[in-house]
């Protein structure tokens, strides 16, 4: 394929009277990208455009928006035509593309050292001067998984007006809301038709720092609808990477670690010039732990799902409200993924075996195909998978408690931890302990400190 020089952001098109927002990218002017975003509705007024703190978020959404078009060809030369950076702002973008697009590099085997440059300003950017924010207003992204479930519940007991949001329609995020009993707003996100007809010629592919998008989208909304605080779901398990390369850390996760977060924080204030407080609920603990907490609320059993290949299926009006097992195109849980895998040993540790069989119509321990890849989350060979599991440490922890039920010994899964992992953990108490125990580091605000306190 044709090689190109320049990575292009050409411009951001705001029409508040339609709710919609276009962002444009092109690689050297001649491959041209066009991105839209459609708000919820169409009363927003006029003039808000012209607010300097939306017109920075707008900005910053364009410059995280253009990852997904970079990739392709990841040229040597960035240029901003709509807008300049600071050299702090430079280095932000250069760490969010180079630690963002870390998976991507390392599965297309590509040397990522000075490869990554936003150009600068010699004049720095003029620091926006902070908007006010109360904190009464919260904006939640809902993804369908235990995790932001957790937080929802957590949220509901600070008496909050909440609201949750969602990137994309899906019924089943509109079951868990109607389940949730809170509103619902709705961004519909359409990427570039270019995009994919590159992707089937042979143009570079692979992950993109998602979560950094829904973070950058979401401050936008809570500008744009005057919402105080936007709260994440990212738990303490995000922060460790999955393997090395060039002598960097690639972690699938990492536009969900603390890292992340605290960069996100300043550039919120300094550069977005917003109060608006953006935090995740769930720092302070583990995978393990935030199981251990949605397993008190079964009302989202038969509804929740984290598995990302039975995500992409859109359900119809006969899809079961239980899970389904391997298979069928209605079924919330493949049980044979990385995701699915994680999320089951997690529950495991809490959960009878008959729930675990109602939530994903089987189970997975029993799936001798598994064997490896259970292997690699109790972190006994290879490495951590590419997605949003547990440690090693976790996913032990989860297997101790589950194995300590019975309803689960006499499974091939584990069978496997028992014979090969059992043995080498010397102190099981102080591992499950360490496991379950709430994490100091975290950026949540005073007010909201006491929910994390169980």
């Amino acid at each position: 394929m044709k090689s190109y020089k320049s990575f292009i952001f050409e411009s951001i098109n705001f029409r508040p009277h339609s709710g919609k927002i276009v962002l444009r990218y092109s690689l050297d002017k001649e491959l041209s990208f066009e991105e839209t975003i459609m708000l919820p509705d169409d009363t927003l007024v006029p003039d808000i455009a012209k607010r300097d703190d939306i017109q920075a978020a707008l900005f910053a959404l364009h410059l995280i928006g253009g990852i997904s078009y970079y990739k392709t060809f990841c040229p040597g030369k960035i240029e901003i035509k709509n807008g300049g950076l600071s050299k702090s702002e430079a280095q932000f973008w250069n760490t969010v593309y180079l630690n963002g697009l870390g998976q991507f590099f390392y599965e297309n085997k590509l040397d990522f050292r000075n490869r990554i440059n936003f150009p600068s300003s010699p004049t720095p950017t003029q620091t926006q001067t902070p908007r006010q924010s109360n904190q009464k207003r919260i904006l939640v992204p809902i993804g369908g998984g235990k995790d932001s479930l957790v937080t929802i519940e957590l949220l509901k007991k600070s008496g909050a007006d909440i609201t949750l949001l969602r990137v994309g329609p899906h019924p089943f995020i509109e079951q868990l809301a109607h389940d949730a009993g809170l509103p619902l707003l709705e961004i519909r996100r359409s990427l570039s038709p270019a995009l994919f007809k590159l992707n089937e010629k042979g143009a570079l592919n692979g992950h993109v720092p998602i979560t950094a998008y829904i973070s950058i989208l979401s401050i936008l909304v809570a500008l744009l609808y005057d919402f105080d605080a936007v709260v994440m779901s990212d738990e303490a398990s995000s922060d460790e990477g999955n393997i090395k390369f060039h002598g960097m850390d690639i972690n699938h996760q990492w536009s969900k670690s603390l890292e992340f977060e605290n960069m996100f924080r300043k550039y919120i204030k300094t550069s977005i010039g917003s109060n608006i407080e953006y935090f995740s609920l769930l720092r302070p603990f583990s995978e393990l732990k935030i199981a251990n907490l949605f397993s008190g609320f079964p009302k989202y059993f038969g509804e929740f799902t984290s598995c990302n290949i039975n995500w992409k299926i859109l359900a119809s009006p006969s899809l079961p409200r239980n899970g389904g097992g391997a298979g069928g195109g209605g079924n919330r849980w493949c049980c044979a993924c990385p995701k699915c895998a994680s999320v089951f040993a997690c529950l495991a540790a809490f959960l009878p075996r008959e729930k675990l069989e109602m939530i994903f119509g089987a189970i997975p321990f029993e799936n001798e195909a598994l064997m490896s890849l259970y292997r690699e989350l109790l972190g006994v060979s290879g490495h951590k998978p590419f997605e949003c599991v547990g440690t090693a440490d976790e996913t032990k922890a989860a297997f101790l408690l589950a194995m300590r039920r019975g309803d689960l010994s006499g499974t091939p899964i584990m069978k496997m931890f028992i014979d090969e992992v059992l043995p080498a953990i010397k102190d099981q108490e102080k591992l499950i302990a360490e496991v379950l125990a709430i994490r100091p580091e975290h950026c949540i605000p005073d007010l909201f400190q006491k929910l994390i306190v169980l």
